[in-house]
């Protein structure tokens, strides 16, 4: 399963190098308004599929997919978010949330 998210994060990376006329990554990666208006999309997308009950996974796909693309054009690396989630794990909720506050 986690392997099937490393290959899309490499793949998502790997479009840096391509065509914009010929891949749609490219497109989102060479905008960072048109990627943030894509997560946007996708998030609306996906509420309304889950209260619909209807298309919930393929939504929640392209959210993924949309949001993985959206951290790379902004320079964010999955591999810090996920060490921060790591980091987290062994501090409650409320008590992270003072942290943070």
């Amino acid at each position: 399963m986690l392997k099937s998210l490393e290959e899309l994060i490499k793949i998502i990376r790997s479009k840096k190098k391509s065509n914009p006329n010929k891949s749609y990554t490219k497109q989102l990666l060479n905008s960072k308004k048109l990627c943030l208006k894509k997560v946007r999309e996708e998030l609306d997308e996906l509420i309304e599929a889950i209260q619909n009950k209807k298309q919930e996974k393929q939504e929640a796909a392209d959210l993924i997919y949309h949001l993985f693309v959206f951290f790379e054009v902004n320079n964010i690396k999955i591999e810090d978010v996920m060490n921060e989630l790591k980091n987290r794990q062994s501090i409650s909720g409320l008590e992270e949330k003072s942290n943070r506050g």
